[in-house]
């Protein structure tokens, strides 16, 4: 019998599919499942259902038993920063997502009824049970309408977030006038003023990320800079996760929520503003970026 556990062993390690792998199957089958006849689909669901719940019931036992030894405790935490397993326990809902995922999943959901009308929300974070917004548009008005918004931004949180019971909305910060790069930092001083050019936007297309190693200041200093891509929008921040500063290579962009997972220990970031959902408390350090005459300028220095 050992021997034969052996075998198997020997062959995982050779044969296990990465995360990435595993997330592609998952949404292949989920796309073919759609594509079958209503009889047929309900049959798979039901066969879908059914391993889900053995896979389930194992699953709780063995987290039970790892939690509950002073031994095997410390292993299950570890096991838990995995992103394959931390997917496979929140899939089964073993662990609960931290309230700022909840709370972004719930703001997502009710975003295109505010876009409707003219509107935008914000999380900017929860403490002390408190959801804290910032609306824009039309849901920072004044009018009834603006109320009923805001009633609904509220009910989303409360009733989507078990931790959140009230919801603040925050004053919004000026928006800043645009003005040209040209007129403040001439190409000839760029480099002086710490704008490097970090190649051409078209390199970083719609929904897709880029590493680019870039020179800081006059000691050539090299700094590794993600280049994000959501929606057209472009974004850089220094190349380190904010967990334990290992690059975003490898990271995934998920244009649908418009979040950034880190390939090593799964935290998860607002793509568009670098706000960990994982830990509130962290935050990927962006930096200036414009686009001039279809070229990436970032700034890297001060």
């Amino acid at each position: 019998m050992s021997t034969t556990m052996e075998g198997v062993s020997q062959h995982q390690a050779t044969a296990e599919p990465g995360f990435e792998e595993l997330a592609k199957r998952v949404d292949e089958a989920t796309a073919a499942l759609r594509s079958l006849d209503p009889a047929a689909r309900a049959v798979a669901e039901e066969l879908k259902g059914a391993i889900e719940a053995v896979h389930r019931a194992g699953l709780v036992t063995i987290v039970r038993r790892m939690k509950s030894d002073d031994a095997t405790r410390p292993v299950l935490f570890d096991l838990v920063d995995d992103p394959v397993v931390h997917l496979l326990l929140s899939l089964h809902e073993i662990i609960r997502p931290d309230p700022m995922t909840q709370a972004t999943k719930a703001l997502n959901a009710v975003r295109p009824q505010l876009q409707g009308h003219g509107g935008d929300v914000t999380l900017v974070g929860i403490e002390d049970q408190t959801a804290f917004v910032r609306l824009q548009g039309a849901c920072n008005g004044c009018s009834m309408s603006s109320v009923t918004l805001r009633n609904l931004v509220e009910q989303a949180l409360v009733e989507a977030v078990p931790s959140v019971t009230a919801v603040e909305v925050l004053p919004n910060d000026p928006q800043p006038t645009l003005i040209s790069v040209d007129s403040l930092f001439p190409s000839r001083h760029r480099s002086e003023e710490g704008w490097v050019q970090a190649g051409a936007a078209a390199d970083v297309p719609e929904g897709d990320l880029r590493a680019v190693e870039l020179s800081k200041g006059e000691s050539g200093q090299p700094v590794s800079v993600l280049l994000v891509n959501l929606d057209g929008r472009l974004t850089a921040y220094v190349n380190e996760c904010a967990h334990e500063a290992l690059p975003l290579d490898n990271a995934v962009l998920d244009t649908s929520n418009g979040t950034l997972t880190c390939p090593w220990h799964g935290f998860c970031y607002d793509a568009a503003s670098g706000e960990c959902l994982t830990a509130p408390a962290a935050q990927l350090e962006q930096l200036p970026l414009r686009v001039d005459d279809g070229r990436i300028w970032v700034r890297v220095a001060t």
